[in-house]
């Protein structure tokens, strides 16, 4: 499912029998939205040139995307947006939060956490997230960013994770942490796993082989190595068992 349309996309019904969504009517309310998102940061615009289809400019400092008026109408109908001026007009906003992060903005508020390595969910790494709203949306550095800036805004992403407040959940034999607002940002626990151990031995659990469960954007379960793997065993999504001296090693995305 294309999450980028937010919460006006509509059920399975909906997405399996989408109702198409007018260029014609996607001009109209990006002619009346767009305006009202612009920011001094943030240019948001629609350029009509002769002979060709509408294009939607989005600009924020080094970032820039141009899709055409057709493609996000495509794309809005495979997402199952409701047709109407208010579908239309949250999934147009939700596309809006969900553009990429810039460099000033990762520098400034990102914060280091784990994701997906790859397609097929095998193998994880270190990405910096910047929160925006309701949303942690990931940072991927250009060429031009150059390596001092991709390095000083990892390091900075790393400090910021532990400052994260997650709460901590012991049952049993397993300990959990979670995020109360956003999911994603539970695997920031793991930039300090020997603090994790002091904080899960306070509350009485005592993990000196601690194994992490970690599926990104989910919980992370913290258990002894035989625990975690029945644990890992059990559960639908995908997901990566590592003893936690491991975390230290994994690479940057």
């Amino acid at each position: 499912m294309d999450n980028r349309f937010g919460g006006s996309s509509a059920g399975l019904l909906q997405r399996l029998r989408p109702a198409r969504i007018g260029v014609a009517d996607l001009r109209e309310v990006a002619s009346a939205v767009l305006p009202v998102l612009s920011t001094p940061g943030l240019r948001l615009d629609m350029v009509q040139r002769s002979g060709s289809a509408s294009v939607v400019v989005l600009e924020e400092d080094e970032r820039r995307v141009r899709v055409h008026l057709d493609e996000l109408a495509d794309d809005m109908t495979r997402a199952g947006v409701v047709p109407t001026r208010a579908g239309i007009s949250a999934a147009l906003s939700s596309w809006v939060a969900h553009r990429p992060v810039t460099d000033a903005a990762a520098a400034a508020s990102g914060i280091a956490v784990l994701d997906w390595r790859d397609r097929d969910q095998t193998a994880v790494g270190w990405r910096v997230v910047v929160r925006r709203g309701e949303l942690a949306l990931p940072w991927t550095p250009l060429a031009a960013s150059g390596a001092p800036v991709v390095h000083r805004t990892r390091s900075s992403a790393t400090g910021r994770a532990h400052d994260v407040v997650l709460e901590l959940r012991v049952e049993g034999p397993v300990a959990l942490w979670t995020h109360p607002d956003l999911p994603v940002l539970a695997t920031a626990a793991l930039v300090a796993p020997e603090r994790m151990l002091d904080r899960i031995g306070v509350a009485g659990l005592d993990l000196p082989d601690m194994h992490v469960v970690v599926t990104p954007h989910r919980p992370v379960a913290c258990a002894g190595p035989g625990i975690a793997a029945r644990l890992a065993g059990e559960t639908t999504e995908a997901s990566v068992t590592l003893p936690w001296r491991a975390l230290a090693d994994l690479p940057w995305i």
